[in-house]
Formats: C-alpha cells, sequence, structure tokens
C-alpha cells in the first residue's frame, strides 16, 4: 500500500469518525429534544411538592397573617347562620373561636379549612364552594352542628365530640371518645358557653 492510498485510508477513516461524532450529536439532541416535555413534567411536580412544603412549613405565618372577621360582621353572619339552621347562635360563636380564632383563611395539618375548619368530605357533603367564605362556611357548620345535635338527642358534649372527632369514634366510644384533644375541645367550649 502506498503513501496516497494510507492518507486516503486516514482521511475516510477520520471522515466516519467526524460523521459519527456528529451523528451521536444530533441523535443525542433529538432525544433530548423527545424527553423535554416528560423533564419538563418533572420539574413542574417538583415544583409543586416544594411548594407543598413550603406551604405547610410557612402555614403559621400565613395564618397569623389572616385577620378574624370583625366582630359586627360576624355576629350578623353568625345570627343568620344559627337562625337558618335552628342552631343557638352561641354554640356557633364558641366552634367557630375554637376552631379558627375567628380566621377564615385557616387550614389545618389535617386539611380541614376555613372559618368552621370543615373537611373537604364535610364541604362536599353541604355543597361548601368556597370553604374560606365565612358566610358559606358559618352556613355549613351550623347545619352539621344541628344533625349531630339530632343525632346525639340535644347531648351538647356528643355533638361536639363529634364535630371534632367524627361520629364514628364518638359512636364507637358510647360518649366522649378518649382522645385529649376531644376531650379539651369539648371541655373549652362548654366552659365559655356556661360563663
Amino acid at each position: 500500500m502506498g503513501r496516497a492510498e494510507a492518507a486516503d485510508k486516514v482521511s475516510v477513516t477520520w471522515l466516519l469518525v467526524i460523521f459519527t461524532m456528529q451523528d451521536t450529536r444530533s441523535q443525542a439532541e433529538r432525544i433530548r429534544a423527545a424527553m423535554e416535555s416528560s423533564l419538563e413534567q418533572q420539574r413542574a411536580s417538583v415544583r409543586r411538592q416544594v411548594e407543598a412544603v413550603h406551604s405547610v412549613i410557612e402555614a403559621p405565618q400565613a395564618q397569623a397573617a389572616c385577620e378574624p372577621i370583625a366582630q359586627p360582621d360576624l355576629a350578623r353572619m353568625i345570627d343568620e347562620a344559627a337562625r337558618k339552621h335552628g342552631v343557638d347562635p352561641a354554640l356557633v360563636r364558641e366552634v367557630a373561636r375554637q376552631e379558627s380564632g375567628f380566621r377564615p383563611c385557616v387550614v389545618s395539618p389535617k386539611g380541614a379549612e376555613g372559618l368552621m375548619q370543615l373537611m373537604p368530605a364535610t364541604q362536599a357533603q353541604f355543597q361548601v364552594r368556597d370553604p374560606f367564605q365565612a358566610e358559606e362556611s358559618l352556613a355549613a357548620g351550623a347545619k352539621l352542628l344541628k344533625q349531630l345535635l339530632d343525632r346525639y338527642n340535644g347531648d351538647l358534649s356528643l355533638a361536639l365530640s363529634a364535630y371534632n372527632a367524627g361520629s364514628g369514634r364518638v359512636d364507637k366510644a358510647g360518649g366522649i371518645p378518649e382522645i385529649p384533644e376531644t376531650k379539651n375541645y369539648v371541655a373549652d367550649i362548654l366552659g365559655r358557653l356556661l360563663q
């Protein structure tokens, strides 16, 4: 083999290497482009998860910034909801005080929302469109209290226990469940109502 043939062979080899590298690069670019949509969805998912964690961490500060409803407006809304559903306005007031401190934007760690701290299933049951809208929350909370009072034959301690812990736990316990939070909840509200 002569020098010219050897040089041609080397040149062809280098051209093949360059062509292969360019093809590999363009193939990698095509793969990256095809994966970009999936990668963006993954990035968006990670962003949502990080935001959710931050909102849980920052929730106490955000809730602290949520101002309680002014008393004249609150009293009018409570009276209206209580009258509509046949419940003592003082009971609705004290449940709202205990649940949210009269702050309509509160969200509990368990997912209860609004002034009366309604869980999503309860919101759906009472067709609450916006749990952070005070009138809706008060109306649904008053209706729930009325149902619980009827269910437990007017026994306020059982109705309050069920509002806090759920009817299933009250029924299973045959009274106030042995849950410290629920016992304190009932005692606090009854104590204020008896003052």
